[in-house]
């Protein structure tokens, strides 16, 4: 390790000993488990107070979708697993393309089972990775380091900066440079285990990577109420969701909501809008397409047409 880095280690507030937690190793299970709790209970109150950039960055989020370009994540080891999860996750629970929200991790899918530390350590490297997405302006890129000095995330971001994309850095480190039209500081303090990041700094990167994409997929219309109107049927647990989800909006009962699903083709919000609104599945498609996808305002387009009349 060169003495640069030493330095730069030293001064990381994730990388200090937490004088909260010491002598753990003294500790009965109880008592371990109680010292890391505590240490957790403090995670939600740290981001909280990053709730004005985490919005920035959900509504650039936002706007890509809406022009039909992608979230991606970039990230090296808990922080790229971290990213990656969100990206796997929105398909099936927004409905979404696989492309529309993408993952990278230094060192490629093997990084996600195996440790791959060493692939994290240079920048040209993670500007490559992110360049065979060819990524354009009209996506956003979000960088993930708790500790901010991730050389392959860093040369990722700053590859999206050279091609216009939106971009946002997440670190969990106050007082660091970083690349990033918007900078995302959860500073979670010491780990209750010196230098482990996977534990509070990785909990509050997972609580706001789950805030972005949740915010960006309501803005765009996947969700009405409260509910996952564009999730994606693709397993036993998801069907029964959605026929769930139809009968809680409408008071259907179940073979009825069945009925009306296979109607509307699977799609919980065609079916929705066909029942509420009574309307046919291509009329109901063509209001939801009118209405950018966005339930809410496609009911209120079929309710104030038929006023007029």
């Amino acid at each position: 390790m060169s003495d640069r880095l030493r330095r730069e280690l030293a001064a990381l507030l994730t990388e200090t000993a937490n004088p909260e937690t010491r002598g753990l190793d003294r500790l009965d299970t109880p008592g371990i488990l109680q010292r890391l709790n505590s240490q957790d209970a403090t995670v939600a109150t740290t981001v909280a107070t990053a709730l004005p950039e985490i919005a920035l960055a959900a509504e650039m989020a936002a706007a890509s979708l809406r022009e039909g370009g992608r979230l991606i994540y970039l990230g090296a080891g808990t922080s790229g697993r971290l990213g990656v999860l969100d990206a796997a996750e929105c398909p099936p629970t927004f409905g979404v393309s696989p492309e529309s929200v993408v993952g990278l991790i230094a060192g490629g899918p093997a990084a996600l089972t195996r440790s791959q530390e060493g692939a994290e350590d240079r920048e040209d490297v993670g500007a490559a990775d992110l360049a065979r997405l060819d990524p354009e302006p009209r996506d956003t890129v979000i960088g993930i380091s708790a500790s901010h000095r991730t050389p392959w995330t860093s040369g990722g971001v700053e590859e999206a900066v050279r091609r216009g994309c939106r971009t946002a850095f997440i670190t969990c480190n106050p007082d660091v440079s970083v690349p990033g039209e918007v900078v995302i500081r959860l500073v979670t303090g010491p780990e209750p285990i010196a230098g482990s990041t996977r534990m509070k700094a990785g909990t509050a990167q997972k609580m706001t990577l789950n805030m972005i994409s949740t915010t960006a997929m309501i803005l765009t219309g996947k969700v009405y109420d409260n509910l996952m109107v564009d999730l994606d049927p693709l397993c036993e647990k998801l069907v029964e969701r959605s026929r769930g989800l139809v009968m809680s909006v409408t008071g259907l009962a179940y073979e009825a909501a069945a009925d009306l699903l296979t109607a509307a083709d699977g799609h919980v919000k065609t079916a929705l809008l066909m029942h509420l609104g009574g309307l046919d599945r291509e009329r109901a498609e063509g209001e939801l397409a009118q209405a950018g996808g966005i339930l809410r305002r496609a009911l209120e387009s079929v309710s104030e047409n038929r006023s007029e009349k």
